[in-house]
């Protein structure tokens, strides 16, 4: 028996970057076409097109049939009896009418002139926007008809000072949200209060020490914490790793982190309200429910598509994922995150004696062994339970399962933001977030 998928789908992005009140960067694109993809006699066939009407639909289709046929030429393969799985319903974002590049130069330029005015010690200020809208209309033999639309709006805020011996020192702010740039709000009098923070901490860092390399009790903020979760965490949990050999595999019912972690992979709902990246329905037209990766330290299942889950004899979680038209679905996190606990984060600090409370990242990389290594770019001293001095750029790494298992306090605050791409062979917009982390990890430095 042959299960087909077929898919419409449209991807608009744009992108503007101001360097210093100069217009950089001006850029709008749009993808669109059709996909289909076909399981049959225990190999799958995928063809795409730029032709999104009935015509190029029923081509790449029997395009998709053919290619599954023709694998079958290296040998005879098992058939999975793959879920059924069937999902109608249509989700749109409704935001606020889209404003055109003009707006948002005008937008740009007056932030970077408030941002002149108010940090007149500042060497740069960079300021970059963009926002992106999927539209997927997904239909599949098991009667399935899907229409998902995914938007995101996102803006980069970079100020570069002069540090106190004469080099550059930079950080970066993020601010993320649903829909299009007509519904972040980028006005100084909004972001005011981010930016004095972010301008205090480049001045801070300006001043910055070195930090004392090796394991330390460490505070890991709510950026750091999303970025473990979905990282180091995260992608062992997708099942074609596990599948793959992922150090996971065989943990299912262990103790992987402190009993005070619960970690979720969130498909479109928390505490009541939609989070920024809803998946209703997967690019299988699986409903999408949420994966309880991790529930009071223990390892209780993976995220799975069609596949993966007939192979693991469970349940899919409606995680297969598409970015482009012309992408197959891949086993893709939504919106992961460690949930909140009962701790302040100045009570968490205030039980520090002598560690670090590390604020921002700017990049990391992580395998399947969950060991990863973050690069920091801001973080600051704990001395007796107060904030010391900022420490100069360095990383954190380990293995986050030793890393939660570290865990002694979660904070009782939530963040979200939804501002990068995850990597996996295509990039995907996903969100991340949690609440800040006390544990134990290793700190690069002198």
């Amino acid at each position: 028996m042959t299960y087909l998928e077929t898919r419409r789908h449209e991807l608009r992005k744009r992108r503007l970057l101001m360097v210093d009140g100069n217009l950089t960067l001006n850029s709008q694109t749009t993808d669109s076409g059709a996909s289909a993809r076909a399981y049959e006699g225990g190999y799958w066939g995928f063809a795409s097109t730029n032709d999104s009407t009935a015509a190029g639909i029923e081509r790449v289709t029997t395009d998709a049939r053919r290619n599954a046929q023709a694998m079958s030429r290296f040998g005879t393969k098992d058939t999975l009896a793959l879920p059924e799985g069937t999902y109608r319903g249509e989700h749109e974002f409704k935001g606020r009418s889209a404003i055109g590049q003009d707006e948002c130069v005008e937008r740009m330029a007056e932030l970077a002139s408030w941002c002149k005015d108010r940090y007149p010690d500042l060497k740069s200020t960079r300021v970059l926007i963009s926002d992106e809208h999927h539209t997927k209309r997904l239909t599949t033999s098991t009667g399935s008809d899907v229409l998902n639309s995914i938007q995101r709006a996102l803006c980069y805020v970079t100020f570069t000072a002069v540090g106190k011996d004469g080099a550059p020192v930079e950080i970066m702010h993020y601010i993320s949200g649903k829909g299009s740039l007509a519904d972040l709000d980028l006005s100084p009098d909004h972001l005011a209060p981010e930016l004095d923070e972010l301008h205090r901490h480049v001045r801070a860092k300006g001043e910055a020490v070195p930090a004392r390399g090796g394991k330390q009790t460490i505070v890991l903020g709510v950026e750091l914490a999303g970025m473990l979760a979905h990282e180091a965490m995260g992608h062992p949990c997708e099942a074609d790793l596990v599948l793959g050999g992922a150090v996971t595999g065989n943990l299912v019912g262990q103790r992987v982190a402190s009993d005070l972690v619960t970690m979720i992979d969130i498909a479109h709902t928390y505490q009541g309200e939609e989070v920024m990246i809803p998946v209703y329905a997967d690019d299988e037209g699986v409903q999408a429910r949420d994966a309880v990766l991790i529930r009071n330290g223990i390892l209780t299942e993976f995220m799975n598509s069609r596949e993966t889950a007939a192979r693991m004899g469970t349940q899919p979680t409606g995680s297969a994922r598409a970015y482009l038209p012309s992408d197959e679905p891949l086993v893709r996190m939504r919106n992961t995150a460690i949930m909140p606990g009962q701790s302040s984060l100045e009570d968490m600090i205030g039980g520090v004696e002598d560690g670090y409370y590390i604020v921002k990242t700017g990049n990391g990389q992580a395998d399947s062994t969950t060991e990863f290594m973050f690069g920091v770019t801001l973080a600051y001293e704990i001395k007796k339970g107060k904030l010391g001095r900022a420490i100069r750029d360095t990383t954190i790494s380990g293995s986050a399962i030793k890393v939660l298992q570290s865990v002694d306090a979660v904070s009782n605050e939530m963040y979200w933001t939804c501002t990068g791409y995850c990597g996996k062979k295509q990039p995907m917009v996903v969100s991340m977030g949690g609440p800040a982390l006390r544990t134990q990890a290793h700190i690069g430095g002198e």
